[in-house]
């Protein structure tokens, strides 16, 4: 299982979010470049970064930063966040990107998604985050009535190899991700799934490597010191 740290971009800073919930942001690191660094250093060879503001208003806002990291930490890097038309996406791998993540696009249009692997194939990851169940979107200001397991099937069949699941409850609270949702997800479809939201601990990574899933993302805790990077990194080799 691979671990990829995370970076949470809002008004140009790293931030973390509790329940995705935007008035609770707090920063937790001064540089994002910096940032990415010590994760290299610990031995990462992926960052999953998010652009909230661009998620909230469906459009790109902090690309440039985000460019930077890319550029200069010599580790994948996965992006998600405001991600909504073809040329977003070509703008984002065009500029090194290893992965580009569609979330609300997934919901609302799906045919943007088959397009988009059809281009780009293994870098397009879809994330599905989910409230009691139900699919998110608008940066999780929305809720659906689409079942998580159904879009995923959905996502699947269009042709996408990777899906990041969060159950938005346990984001940012530290208290273990929802190991029954993500074992019900990873035996309802072939998709490499990625876990997200609520781990706190080496336990919590232990789970989640044997349930057999892709990774897992990991971000309030290494910026709290609850989990050791390094650590959790060998853990997911074991």
């Amino acid at each position: 299982m691979i671990l990829l740290p995370a970076i949470d971009i809002k008004d140009g800073e790293c931030v973390r979010l509790v329940k995705g919930d935007y008035a609770t942001a707090h920063r937790v690191a001064a540089d994002a470049e910096k940032t990415a660094d010590s994760f290299r250093t610990a031995g990462a060879q992926w960052i999953h970064m998010v652009d909230l503001d661009g998620a909230k208003v469906a459009e790109p806002v902090n690309s440039e930063l985000i460019f930077k990291v890319v550029k200069n930490c010599g580790l994948k890097v996965e992006v998600g966040g405001g991600i909504r038309s073809q040329k977003t996406i070509s703008h984002y791998i065009d500029n090194g990107v290893s992965r580009v993540i569609l979330g609300s696009v997934a919901l609302n249009n799906p045919a943007l998604v088959k397009k988009a692997v059809l281009q780009y194939g293994e870098k397009i990851a879809v994330g599905i985050d989910a409230r009691n169940g139900k699919v998110a979107a608008q940066g999780w200001t929305e809720t659906s009535d689409i079942d998580y397991i159904e879009l995923a099937k959905q996502m699947e069949q269009i042709g996408v190899k990777y899906i990041i699941f969060t159950d938005i409850s346990r984001d940012g609270t530290l208290s273990g991700p929802n190991l029954e949702m993500l074992y019900a997800l990873n035996h309802a479809v072939t998709s490499n799934i990625i876990a997200s939201g609520g781990v706190g601990n080496l336990e919590d990574i232990a789970n989640l490597r044997d349930l057999g899933l892709y990774g897992t993302i990991c971000g309030k805790a290494i910026y709290s010191g609850d989990l050791d990077l390094q650590a959790a990194i060998c853990l997911c080799e074991d």
